[in-house]
């Protein structure tokens, strides 16, 4: 959940989702769309997939027991070198090094490093600094003692969360805490005055904004949905039926006749923006009531109530729509 997404957004869908699956046999065993439904709203549904797939790997070939050895973790479905290393050395001590965004700010900076992370070079250069680091922490363990408040789980996993917890409180990307920071006298960028040219991350990508007609069809108390294809962005999560208009002028009429075969009028309900990676959408909502409707839509579509709606898991954008349709507002 913490991959893409802050800590204070986490926490109620972590609550809710021990409350429902409370292991990984619980998860193992869940339906997709129960377990889509409980991650409906944290994005990047690949994530959820992953997990429940790491679930059920787990208990076929470790007994339900999440395993400890770095190589097993780094082998369930989703985990990569940062998550298992994030993982094994937190929860396990293991001397693992870890690499996100906040320990490649304060690597860069503390190290003075000008090359840009993303680059093959300079990202295997930054994992040798982190394996060092974490290797020496494990052979200085002695420095730690018992009652030591950094000393929860050892010295691996004191030392990879400080330098997490550094780049998200002090080691900031804009008005770094420098007077603060514990490691001040050590930090090559900050004697070269570069704090605020590093991580040297290149230019971003320019957004693009892209444009959608979205349809709330209805008929007898009932609305008409589709279900995104399993494989690509979102799948298996609900929508509204929705065209892509990006860059064209037709009427909504036009978008409803060609998207399901429906020539009615489209009353204007909301519009819905939201950002996607480098993409601005815009949703433009129309809401049709159509006698005859049921002709001639496509056989990917459902009639359903509003009860049932709410139960379905439904994409970001799609659920907005579904409470404006719910509550007029």
């Amino acid at each position: 959940m913490l991959q893409q997404t802050q800590v204070k957004t986490v926490i109620p869908y972590w609550e809710r989702w021990m409350r429902e699956l409370p292991d990984i046999a619980a998860l193992a065993g869940a339906s997709e769309q129960r377990v889509l439904k409980l991650w409906e709203g944290l994005g990047y549904y690949t994530r959820v997939r992953n997990l429940q797939k790491a679930a059920q790997q787990i208990v076929a070939e470790h007994a339900g027991q999440f395993p400890r050895d770095f190589g097993a973790v780094l082998s369930l479905p989703g985990v990569g070198r940062y998550t298992a290393g994030a993982i094994t050395s937190i929860a396990f001590n293991a001397p693992a090094p870890i690499l996100d965004g906040n320990v490649i700010r304060v690597l860069t900076r503390l190290f003075d490093i000008a090359g840009n992370p993303r680059d093959k070079v300079t990202n295997a250069h930054l994992w040798h600094l982190a394996a060092q680091l974490v290797e020496a922490a494990a052979l200085h363990s002695s420095l730690f003692t018992p009652h030591s408040s950094l000393l929860i789980s050892g010295p691996c996993s004191a030392l990879n969360q400080s330098l997490m917890e550094l780049g998200a409180t002090l080691c900031t990307p804009q008005n770094a805490k420098c007077p603060q920071c514990p490691v001040r006298s050590h930090c090559a960028a900050r004697r070269e005055g570069r704090v605020d040219e590093l991580p040297n991350l290149g230019p971003r990508a320019a957004a693009t904004a892209r444009e959608f007609h979205a349809f709330v069809v209805e008929q007898d108390g009932e609305f008409l949905v589709t279900q995104r294809p399993a494989r690509g962005v979102n799948g298996g999560l609900w929508e509204f039926p929705n065209l892509e208009v990006t860059g064209d002028t037709r009427p909504p009429p036009d978008s409803l006749k060609q998207l399901l075969q429906i020539t009615a009028r489209c009353e204007p309900l909301c519009e819905v923006r939201h950002t996607i990676t480098r993409y601005h959408i815009t949703q433009r909502v129309f809401r049709v009531r159509s006698a005859a409707a049921a002709d001639g839509i496509p056989t990917d579509t459902r009639w359903l109530g509003l009860a049932e709606l709410h139960a379905l898991p439904f994409t970001s954008a799609h659920r907005r729509i579904l409470r404006r349709l719910a509550t007029g507002s």
